[in-house]
Parts: structure tokens; C-alpha cells; sequence
């Protein structure tokens, strides 16, 4: 039996892996040994393990804290050195951080870290400056680097966290790219969806769709649909995801004035029958790496409300596939919503744009093919 070069992929969470790596692990399987490590169990990757693919529970928290953080590295390093892996592939900040430092005293070949987005982007003073040296330790521990669009690629080499001949891109941006079987439009579930939450077929739906942080700008969306509320007498706000930051109480109360057309739906496995119930796509957030469920609403046909930050300006097409506001303005955010509201004509062009760019630029098959290709090279130096 010929000698499978083998890969450790790592992610703090078990979500990550499933929602990220599913794809690239069923085609990396196919020549290679994997093997996935994050804080959970078998039952939380079920449906990715196989015949060249196992699971390794590791304990490590989302949260800063030095002693569990010490010993998740001391685990990883002890792994790593009797495993020996031909290559270590993480993804998210804390288990990047950790992989790449064990994979590095432990001479693991190949060592590759996506960027998803930088939490110090946001942050200022010492938690920026401390945050940022993370960053720039991790990326010197790496063999290699990929970001998940070209804008924070550059934003990266700008900021001299890494040089430019080390850090690359999938295609134009994404880690996993959209399944395009999967997130197109559907009448058969827009009207189930409408007809469950009590939406009217002629009504206009705007879609928030992430988890409910600060970070994420749901709330100034809040303040922009309060402020609007006289004026969008047939929009409906429908904000899904887990609340992660406590805030539904404050959206509840920002949102009074909107009755029975604002709904709430905590976090799904489904989110293309959300997506195919609305008609208009809103991420005004502070910071993105890139925004898979931005791509994947356009494949919907899903034009999107977007703040003009790195990320979001490579998955969205300025005036094309959507509009921008500043990160931070209800003013120009309420402006882009109302324009939507107002414009049939420019939302079915922008529709249309964005769901032709989904599928032809952002094509989950040829993003999986980009991504074993990458592994692949890197590996093929590997004797």
C-alpha cells in the first residue's frame, strides 16, 4: 500500500471544522492521511470521518487563559512529534496560534494558517498592540499563510505582520467557497419559510445573518430599521443566528416599533431557506475576513447592505453586486436600506449580478480544487 503523506487539521471548535473544512477534507482524503483536531468529540464531526480520516479531541478554549493554553500547547507539541505529520493546516486565531508554535518546535514540515480576520483590527492601544504580535508570531512560525480575501491579504502585509511572498489567496477570496447546489433561489422555500413566520408575499425582507456581537453591527441595523420604521411600511427584518453577546434585549426594545415584522431565529443548519424567504442581505459589520454568507446569499440572488471594510469589499461588488456605508454610520446605513426598499429596478439588477458572480467566481468545486492543489505543492517539496 503506497505511503499517505499525512495532514493534522486543527480548529478550536468542532462548528469550524464542519462549517469550513468538510469539503477540503473530502477531497484531501483522497491522497492523504487527515487527521482533525479541535474541542469536542466524534459526534461533533460526524459525517467527516472515513477511511483516511480520524479524530483527536483537544482541549482549548475560545478564551484567553494562560495555564489551559500552555497545556493545549504542551498536547499539541507532544502529538505533533510522535505523529509526525507531514503538515499542519489550522484555522481560527487561538488554535492557529497554538498550531503553528507546536508545529514549529516540533519540526512539522508544513505549516499553513488561514486568516480569517483580525481581532485586533478593532481594538486600540495595548490590546491592539498585543493582539497584532500574536499575529505576527504565529505568521513566523508558519511555512505558509492563506487569507480568505485579497483585501486582508494586503491589509496583513501593510500592517508588516507578514511578507508578501508568504501569504496567498484561494481564487479570489473564500475558504470554502458556495455550494451552488445548495444556496440558489427557491421558491418552494421562500413561501415555506414566509408562511411559517407570517411574512406576506409582497413584502420586502432584509436579512441579518451571523452571530449577535457588537463586532457584527447588528445593532446599529436595530437603530438604522427604528429610525426607518414609518417608512418601510411593507419591510420585514429578519435577523437569525445565536446571540452570543446578550443583545436581543436591546433589539427587542430597538425594534418595538416594527411589531410582527421583526423576527428573531437563533442559530440554524438550514440558513438558504432564510436566505431564499428574503430579498435584500445585510452585514454591517466592523470586521470580516472575507464573509462566506454574504457569497453564499448572492448565490441565492440576495443583493447586499455592507459596511466598506477589507473583506466585505472583496465579496461584494460595489453597485453591482450591492451597496456599502461606512462601518459605524445608521445614517448611511438607514440610507442604503431605504434605497433598496424604494428601488425594484436596482434590487433585481444587483440580484442578478450577485447571484451570477456566486456561482462563477466563488464555485465551492473549484475553491475544494484550488485548496488541494496549494496543499499538494507544498507537499510535494515534503520527502
Amino acid at each position: 500500500m503506497a505511503y499517505l503523506k499525512k495532514i493534522c487539521i486543527v480548529a478550536t471548535v468542532p462548528v469550524a471544522l464542519r462549517a469550513f473544512m468538510l469539503e477540503h477534507v473530502n477531497k484531501l482524503a483522497e491522497t492523504h492521511s487527515i487527521t482533525l483536531m479541535a474541542n469536542g468529540s466524534e459526534a461533533d464531526v460526524a459525517g467527516m470521518l472515513g477511511e483516511n480520516v480520524r479524530f483527536l479531541p483537544l482541549p482549548i478554549e475560545r478564551q484567553v487563559s494562560l495555564l489551559s493554553d500552555l497545556k493545549s500547547l504542551v498536547k499539541l507539541y507532544r502529538i505533533f512529534s510522535s505523529e509526525k505529520f507531514d503538515c499542519v493546516l489550522s484555522i481560527m486565531p487561538k488554535s492557529g496560534l497554538l498550531s503553528m508554535l507546536a508545529g514549529f518546535f516540533a519540526c512539522v514540515p508544513v505549516r499553513v494558517h488561514i486568516f480569517t480576520g483580525q481581532v485586533w483590527f478593532t481594538k486600540k492601544g495595548i490590546a491592539r498592540i498585543g493582539l497584532k504580535k500574536l499575529d505576527c508570531l504565529l505568521a513566523f512560525c508558519a511555512t505558509s499563510l492563506l487569507a480568505d480575501s485579497p483585501s486582508q491579504r494586503d491589509f496583513l502585509v501593510q500592517e508588516k505582520v507578514v511578507r508578501a511572498n508568504k501569504i496567498g489567496v484561494l481564487g479570489q477570496g473564500s475558504i470554502s467557497g458556495v455550494d451552488v447546489r445548495r444556496f440558489k433561489p427557491s421558491l418552494e422555500l421562500r413561501h415555506e419559510i414566509r408562511q411559517s413566520l407570517g411574512i406576506p408575499e409582497g413584502s420586502i425582507v432584509f436579512l441579518f445573518m451571523a452571530r449577535l456581537t457588537h463586532v457584527k453591527g447588528v445593532l446599529e441595523l436595530g437603530q438604522a430599521f427604528k429610525q426607518l420604521s414609518q417608512q418601510l411600511p411593507h419591510a420585514h427584518l429578519l435577523i437569525v443566528g445565536p446571540d452570543e453577546d446578550g443583545l436581543d434585549v436591546q433589539l427587542s426594545e430597538l425594534l418595538k416599533s416594527f411589531g410582527d415584522r421583526f423576527h428573531r431565529i437563533g442559530y440554524t443548519q438550514k440558513p438558504e431557506s432564510y436566505m431564499a424567504a428574503s430579498d435584500v442581505f445585510c452585514i454591517p459589520s466592523y470586521r470580516e475576513g472575507f464573509s462566506l454568507a454574504t457569497i453564499q446569499a448572492a448565490g441565492v440572488g440576495l443583493p447586499a447592505i455592507a459596511s466598506r471594510i477589507y473583506g466585505l469589499t472583496d465579496a461584494v461588488k460595489e453597485d453591482v453586486t450591492g451597496i456599502f456605508h461606512t462601518a459605524g454610520s445608521v445614517a448611511e446605513l438607514s440610507s442604503a436600506i431605504l434605497r433598496l426598499y424604494t428601488d425594484a429596478e436596482l434590487r433585481l439588477r444587483l440580484s442578478k449580478s450577485a447571484q451570477l458572480r456566486a456561482h462563477q467566481d466563488f464555485s465551492q468545486m473549484y475553491i475544494v480544487q484550488e485548496m488541494h492543489r496549494y496543499i499538494t505543492s507544498l507537499l510535494s517539496r515534503v520527502r
